[in-house]
C-alpha cells in the first residue's frame, strides 16, 4: 500500500493530499514530481491552443494546487513554467469578465476578488518557496502571478509586459504592491504608463529577474537546479518567515528590530 503523505499541523480537513502529484485531474495545469520524494514539484501552465492564457478554471486549479503544496510536508519547492514557447499570454479575453456588478448572480462590489489576486495570495501565503521559470513571453496576469514568487528566471528572448493601460484595464493580482517593491517606483511607473512589452534583458526590469538565460531551453533546467539546492539545504519555515519580514516592514530599523526579535524568540521557543 502506498505510503500516505504526512500533513502539517496547518492541514485543513477539506484538503486531500495526493499520494502522487503526477496524476491529478487538472485540465489547465500539469503537476509532476521532479524528485522521487516530491520535494521539488514542477507546475506547468497548460493550455497549448491558447498560449497558456489565464482563465477561471486555471485560477481554481492553481489555488487548489497551492493549498496542497502549503500543507504537504513532502513538498519543499515549486517550479512554475509554461507549456511550449509562451509562458502565459495573460487573461483569456474570450472568457469575458463575468457579470460584474449587474446581472443575475452577480457579486457585490465588496465581495468581488479578482482571480489573479486570489492566485497571487495563494502563492504568497504558501510556506514553500516558488521559482518562476519564464521560458517565453509573459504579459498581464502572466507576469503579475509570478511577482509573489521567491525567484524569477527568464529567457533573454522573453517579452514581458504590464499591458493594462493599452487594454483599458488596471493592474491586478496585487501587482501594485509587489512591482514597485521589486524594481522601484520609477521603473514600475514606466512599465505601467507605456503598457509596452520589453525583453527580459531591458533595464526597466532591473531587479525583477534573479537570472536571465540566453536560450529558452536553459530556463527550466536552471530553475530546477536552484530548486534542488533549496530543497536539500534550507528550512521552509525560515524562508517563509524571512519573506514575510521583508514584505511586512515596520517603517524603521527600530520597528523592524522589534518584529525580528519577537519572531526569533517565538521560533527558538517553539516545540
Amino acid at each position: 500500500m502506498p505510503r500516505q503523505p504526512k500533513q502539517s499541523p496547518r492541514h485543513k480537513p477539506d484538503i486531500q493530499l495526493p499520494t502522487s502529484y503526477n496524476d491529478l485531474p487538472f485540465t489547465q495545469i500539469r503537476t509532476q514530481h521532479h524528485t522521487k520524494d516530491a520535494s521539488v514539484i514542477i507546475l506547468t501552465l497548460y493550455r497549448p491552443q491558447n498560449h497558456n492564457a489565464f482563465t477561471d478554471t486555471m485560477q481554481a486549479e492553481l489555488e487548489s494546487a497551492y493549498a496542497m503544496f502549503d500543507v504537504d510536508e513532502r513538498v519543499r519547492c515549486i517550479v512554475v513554467t509554461g507549456h511550449g514557447r509562451i509562458f502565459c499570454a495573460g487573461a483569456d479575453l474570450d472568457d469575458g469578465f463575468g457579470e460584474g456588478v449587474s446581472g443575475e448572480g452577480a457579486e457585490a462590489v465588496t465581495e468581488h476578488r479578482d482571480g489573479g489576486g486570489r492566485v497571487a495570495l495563494a502563492i504568497h501565503h504558501c510556506r514553500k518557496p516558488s521559482i518562476a521559470a519564464i521560458q517565453g513571453s509573459a504579459v498581464g496576469v502572466g507576469i503579475t502571478m509570478t511577482l509573489p514568487m521567491n525567484i524569477r528566471i527568464a529567457a533573454s528572448t522573453a517579452k514581458i509586459g504590464f499591458v493594462f493601460a493599452r487594454r483599458g484595464l488596471i493592474m491586478e493580482a496585487a501587482s501594485s504592491f509587489y512591482l514597485p517593491r521589486l524594481i522601484g517606483h520609477s521603473r514600475a511607473m514606466q512599465a505601467i504608463t507605456t503598457g509596452s512589452t520589453y525583453l527580459a534583458t531591458h533595464k526597466v526590469w532591473d531587479g525583477l529577474f534573479a537570472e536571465v538565460c540566453e536560450k529558452p531551453e536553459q530556463v527550466l533546467p536552471r530553475a530546477l537546479e536552484l530548486a534542488e539546492e533549496v530543497a536539500a539545504n534550507t528550512s521552509s519555515v525560515s524562508t517563509y518567515l524571512m519573506k514575510e519580514l521583508m514584505y511586512r516592514d515596520r517603517g524603521s530599523p527600530e520597528g523592524q528590530h522589534l518584529l525580528d526579535s519577537r519572531i526569533i524568540f517565538e521560533l527558538f521557543g517553539s516545540p
